[in-house]
């Protein structure tokens, strides 16, 4: 069975770099270009893992991750935040939130992989 992995970003060629990436590696691909169209692609449809953002318009990527946990369907639903934020307050919030891993763009297509292959449900 195919493994469906949302990604969350305002920026149209990271989403795609990243989408290049998931396909390869046999996931298929939802995407939203922030918080809230995320949020309404939370549609009942099952995910087994979502990569967002931080920072974006409309709803930045940590509000997103807080609205999409009070939901049932995606309350256990992994999180990788992926973003240019390295501080430890915001990776903080982000756990807080209920992030699971922490990925700094510039990023190797590798690496997030490798943190997909580890966290995705089975």
């Amino acid at each position: 069975m195919t493994k469906n992995i949302m990604i969350v970003d305002d920026s149209a060629s990271l989403r795609q770099v990243v989408s290049i990436a998931l396909k390869g590696a046999g996931y298929d691909v939802v995407e939203a270009c922030d918080g809230k169209d995320a949020l309404a692609k939370l549609d009942g449809r099952k995910l087994h893992l979502i990569v967002s953002d931080v920072n974006m318009p409309n709803m930045d990527g940590i509000s997103f991750v807080k609205a999409a946990k009070l939901l049932p369907d995606y309350k256990f639903t992994p999180v990788i935040m992926l973003t240019t934020e390295a501080g430890d307050n915001k990776k903080q919030e982000g756990q807080a939130a209920g992030a699971k891993a922490w990925v700094v763009k510039p990023f190797q297509p590798a690496q997030m992989l490798t943190a997909v292959s580890k966290l995705v449900l089975p």
